[in-house]
């Protein structure tokens, strides 16, 4: 199976602040960010990966590095501006509480695929420059899945894209910070296997090989290890 894995960074100093960072530098880790970090690091587990690839931005990075550093077996993460966070223009920096007050809000919320945020980008964009990263990652070589490490509001653009739904249902996924969301693009449809887990071992479900007979009924589930 052709399997992305979507990580979000975890919860950072601007999360913390309540402020829309966007691409501002020196946003780093919170305290709380770097104990997800090294949580996720054992959800991931040990799992042969084909490519890691990043947004360039500090969180990001410093997400992964606990995995990298335990697992990653000399595999090293590959920065791709692609995956970076939206270029929220001059919202940058700003209070999530003042911006809700925007006119501009209520588009964000209900019409995202319209949206282009001033002197920045247009969320639309933002999707393709994402997707040409996930079509790029399934069709590189090698076996196992490949880690994405970016930002909630292009991880929530890739599975709306993936998913073929409307740009305007962006708003319907939540991403929280050192979330987990699994997509297997191994059959004629994108298939969601996991979205915005921040607890679970996501390992085993690596592991278990998916095809599209599970699809009758539902899906089987995770195949039980035989007791001796």
């Amino acid at each position: 199976m052709t399997v992305v894995v979507l990580i979000r960074h975890a919860h950072s100093t601007a999360n913390n602040a309540g402020v829309l960072s966007g691409r501002l530098p020196g946003v780093h880790l919170s305290e709380i960010g770097i104990e997800q970090s090294k949580n996720l690091a054992e959800r991931l587990g040990d799992i042969k990966v084909r490519a890691i690839l990043t947004s360039p931005l500090e969180r990001c990075q410093e997400s992964i590095a606990p995995w990298v550093s335990k697992y990653g077996g000399g595999i090293a993460p590959t920065l791709d501006k692609n995956l970076s966070e939206v270029d929220y223009g001059s919202w940058s920096g700003r209070k999530l509480t003042a911006l809700y007050k925007e006119r501009l809000w209520k588009d964000v919320q209900n019409n995202p695929s319209r949206v282009v945020f001033p002197e920045g980008e247009a969320i639309a964009g933002m999707t393709q420059r994402a997707m040409s990263v996930v079509h790029r990652a399934i069709d590189l070589p090698g076996k196992g899945p490949v880690l994405l490490v970016s930002h909630g509001d292009v991880i929530k653009a890739i599975i709306t894209s993936a998913l073929g739904m409307h740009g305007d249902e962006f708003q319907r996924f939540v991403v929280d910070p050192a979330s987990i969301s699994v997509i297997d693009f191994g059959e004629s449809k994108a298939r969601l296997l996991l979205a915005n887990d921040s607890r679970g071992l996501v390992r085993d479900l690596l592991a278990t090989k998916q095809n599209k007979a599970t699809l009758l009924g539902g899906g089987a589930g995770l195949a039980k290890k035989k007791v001796r």
